[in-house]
């Protein structure tokens, strides 16, 4: 965060935007990068202790302070609700980065009806929801970036998480919908599929050191891939000079597939 070398947007200064999921991992290096590009950042999330560690750490810098919002992205009505408060109070939202996700581990044959749901809630129908409520406000802004975040889960394809790979399948089929949708009002919308991200929660729960070897093996780079670096994407296909481009998924993962 605010390393010297790295890229300044003037034309995301002062622009709005929303992030869910974004008190921890991928999503607070997102909400992070966009705080030193002196954007107006509102974040969604229901951890509220992971929020109030990001927004004191970006106190401490010279960045403009984050907007937490407590919302359950699986309740499309109060996350309509937050959205349309957001608008009320940064006004039309610019940019939009559906981030929020859970790539809990599940087998096959345990899956019921209630998991699937549930898990589609979380992965998959937010993005779409989330689009249809910032739409409106992009329309009449007459611009708009919508960033979806998929996985490479689906490509290697990965197994012990089908639900999960279902979904982030299904979010570069939204995206790219969605971008022949919006086209016309000059909202792009692109995908971001990432690799094994080290954050702290993979770290915790899924880094084992015979998984970090597998990951190794599998990519170009012979090194783990931090959150920061897909943060630093995102904000190219925010800012302006990402203007020509929708309609596209790019892959971040060390050079995995």
């Amino acid at each position: 965060m605010g390393i010297e070398n790295e890229a300044s947007y003037p034309s995301l200064r002062n622009r709005v935007i929303i992030v869910t999921g974004g008190a921890s991992g991928i999503g607070a290096s997102i909400v992070e990068a966009f705080a030193m590009q002196h954007a107006k950042v509102a974040f969604l999330d229901i951890d509220d202790a992971a929020a109030g560690v990001l927004i004191s750490k970006v106190a401490s810098t010279d960045a403009t302070l984050p907007i937490y919002h407590h919302c359950d992205i699986t309740d499309v009505a109060v996350m309509t609700a937050t959205v349309e408060a957001i608008i009320g109070q940064l006004g039309a939202i610019d940019v939009l980065i559906n981030n929020a996700g859970n790539d809990s581990r599940h087998t096959f044959g345990e899956v019921t009806s209630k998991y699937w749901d549930n898990a589609m809630a979380v992965n998959l129908k937010h993005h779409f929801f989330m689009a249809q409520a910032a739409v409106p406000s992009m329309k009449s802004a007459g611009r708009g970036s919508i960033i979806n975040m998929s996985s490479i889960s689906w490509a290697i394809p990965s197994t012990g998480l089908p639900v999960y790979v279902t979904a982030k399948a299904a979010i570069v089929g939204l995206t790219r919908t969605l971008a022949h949708e919006l086209g016309q009002h000059n909202i792009r919308v692109n995908c971001v599929m990432p690799g094994a991200i080290q954050t702290e929660r993979q770290k915790q729960l899924w880094h084992t050191e015979a998984y970090k070897a597998e990951i190794l093996s599998s990519q170009a780079l012979k090194r783990m891939i931090l959150p920061d670096e897909v943060a630093r994407l995102v904000l190219f296909l925010a800012a302006e000079d990402s203007s020509g481009i929708t309609n596209q998924s790019f892959v971040i993962d060390g050079g995995w597939i």
